[in-house]
Order: C-alpha cells, then sequence, then structure tokens
C-alpha cells in the first residue's frame, strides 16, 4: 500500500536521504515507532545504522524528526 501524504508536508521534508522510500509502501525503510506523544514526538526504534538527518539521540532512545514519518504514523499508525 502507497501512502498518500500532503504535498505541503513533503516540502517541509528536505533533508531525506532516501528519496522518499517510505511512500512506497514498503516498511522495511521505516524505523518501528516505540512510543507517540501527541501525534508530535515519535520515539523509534532504527531499523539500521544508515545515517538519517531526522534521527536524534535521546539519551539511550531516537526520537525521528522527519515530518513525512510523522505524518505517515498519524494518518496510517504505521
Amino acid at each position: 500500500m502507497e501512502y498518500k501524504i500532503d504535498t505541503e508536508v513533503l516540502h517541509e521534508t528536505v533533508k531525506c536521504r532516501e528519496n522518499f522510500s517510505c511512500l512506497s509502501g514498503v516498511k522495511d525503510c521505516l524505523c518501528e515507532v516505540e512510543d507517540n506523544i501527541y501525534n508530535k514526538i515519535l520515539f523509534i526504534k532504527p531499523r539500521s545504522n544508515k545515517l538519517c538527518d531526522y534521527k536524534n539521540a535521546f539519551g539511550y532512545s531516537y526520537v525521528c524528526n522527519c515530518p513525512t514519518r510523522k505524518e505517515i504514523f498519524r494518518l496510517y499508525s504505521v
């Protein structure tokens, strides 16, 4: 299933290194969401050690600041 995201959100995602591969519906590229705070803060479990400009260390966890990833989670609970 492909994910449909508003173009405004996509334009906010200026640092994507993967050319929006997450929109294809293949979940291998999406980090697993461990916790969600008001659909604004996503604590994630990275799937790989790939560099991501939106993955930020927070203590022993990681936070995802990718506008597109947040919207995928908000709309599709993935």
